[in-house]
């Protein structure tokens, strides 16, 4: 019996140090929040909108719980100038009051309110914006501010851990932990920015706050997740620090951002390809078109080229061309190393300047205000284009978005022109806006369509699945 009493005594020290080991293994967030979170700023901005009737709650479906919401949040006042509120974060990188931010943050602000974690608030101005890599630099007049440190993505390892502090869904302060997840994600539309991946939960409201490794310092601005319901479901996105502190050095100096351009229309290499072309493995970007009298024209780049290097950087993957010629000086010299023809050949080309993405007007169309504009199904707000918008971009027809709601079902941005709607292979080019509410109008709950859009120069096709109505 007393050898029975003590071998239970024995395991019982060895599960309690055990657990106090695996207790000691955890990371600990609590000094880098202590030291790191007062630099983290809680950002609101208002607008003029169309005002409805009752405040909503997005993505709530219970009808008592919307009820209890339409009973205790005070019905909007009559006025001239309605306003809508949005949520976000950001920090300050100078004790100045100089504030890093996502640029769909301040988007369309009339005005912004910054409030630091001692609870005052400033009004903010925006230095510059770069809508390509979603980054924007404001101000606030204040001195003597805590700031945060930087630290280096490229040393990042994958499985490390990293801490978020940001503002989801309003709730200031929010600190939330996971690992990397992967390192350099492409993203579609999102050709400048090597993607940060993450497990970190982040939320509307998180935008435009820190990621933080565990010696304290900024490695990344949390951007964007992937969802299938508008909330977190483990996938994070982070725009890596080098490349927003590059931005906003140049919207400090400048007020905008330059980015280099060569002409040419670019392909993954797949294995095939790459067989076919005699390559050793699938690497580079294959060329499609070449811009007559561009750049690379200039420089003798041909179709059917495979890019392998630019200016001394390895093209391994076709979505690192558009950053590393993005990253180039307009007007620099680079060398370009391509693939023809079963062998290497170099040539020389003057890196353009990619110019700013002309986008369709956002205002009403003529005759109307935008208290008349109700959103459709997709909640979405469309317009017809006028004629010289037409004419301006080289379009015979489509629909301009005017306003993207906050229940929306597709990824649009306002400024996006529509072409064409594919519903069961039927492609139909999108004309009036009675046109378009009619064909989203006939699709059942469970329809799957694809949505051909027009951003800036770049065209693209957004995917809406299902369309079964809200409780």
């Amino acid at each position: 019996m007393t050898r029975i009493r003590t071998w239970l005594a024995l395991c019982a020290l060895g599960v309690a140090a055990g657990a106090a080991a695996q207790t000691r293994d955890l990371p600990d967030f609590t000094r880098l929040v202590e030291e790191q979170g007062q630099a983290v700023v809680n950002i609101s901005t208002s607008q003029a909108v169309r005002r409805s009737a009752l405040p909503q709650v997005p993505n709530v479906e219970d009808e008592e719980f919307q009820e209890f919401f339409r009973r205790f949040i005070p019905r909007p006042q009559p006025g001239p100038r309605p306003e809508s509120r949005s949520l976000g974060s950001g920090f300050i990188i100078s004790a100045d009051g100089y504030i890093l931010t996502n640029a769909h943050v301040v988007e369309g602000a009339d005005e912004i309110i910054v409030k630091l974690t001692d609870k005052r608030e400033f009004k903010a101005r925006v230095i510059g914006a770069d809508r390509r890599t979603d980054i924007a630099l404001i101000k606030i007049d204040a001195s003597g501010l805590p700031a945060v440190k930087f630290g280096d993505p490229n040393k990042l390892k994958v499985g490390e851990w990293v801490v978020a502090i940001g503002a989801p869904f309003g709730f200031e302060n929010t600190v939330t932990a996971g690992i990397v997840s992967a390192k350099g994600r492409s993203l579609p539309q999102e050709n400048f920015v090597p993607f940060i991946q993450t497990d970190v939960a982040i939320n509307p409201g998180n935008s435009g706050g820190p990621l933080f490794n565990m010696r304290g310092e900024v490695v990344g601005i949390n951007s964007q997740i992937y969802s299938r319901t508008g909330g977190f479901m483990g996938l994070s996105f982070a725009i890596p620090i080098d490349v927003a502190l590059d931005v906003q050095t140049q919207l400090r100096e400048r007020g905008r951002v330059t980015r280099g351009r060569i002409g040419v229309v670019i392909q993954e290499v797949n294995r095939d390809l790459a067989i076919s072309f005699g390559l050793d493995r699938p690497r580079g970007a294959l060329v499609n078109s070449v811009e007559k009298g561009g750049p690379a024209d200039k420089a003798g780049i041909e179709p059917t080229d495979i890019i392998l290097r630019f200016d001394g950087k390895t093209v391994e993957s076709s979505s690192d061309l558009p950053r590393i010629v993005g990253g180039t000086r307009p007007g620099a010299k680079a060398e370009v190393e391509v693939w023809r023809r079963g062998a290497t050949r170099t040539l020389v080309v003057t890196v353009g300047e990619l110019q700013e993405e002309r986008v369709a007007g956002r205002g009403p169309a003529r005759g109307e205000r935008p208290s008349e504009l109700a959103a459709n199904r997709l909640g979405i707000v469309v317009t017809e284009l006028s004629a010289k918008q037409k004419e301006e971009m080289k379009l015979s027809h489509g629909l301009v978005v005017t306003d993207v709601r906050p229940d929306a079902r597709v990824e649009a941005r306002r400024g996006d022109v529509l072409l064409a709607l594919v519903h069961k292979g039927q492609h139909t080019e999108l004309k009036t806006v009675e046109q378009f509410n009619k064909l989203l109008a006939g699709l059942d709950r469970n329809a799957v369509i694809a949505l051909q859009v027009r951003r800036g120069e770049a065209m693209a096709f957004l995917t809406v699945s299902g369309f079964g109505d809200k409780g």
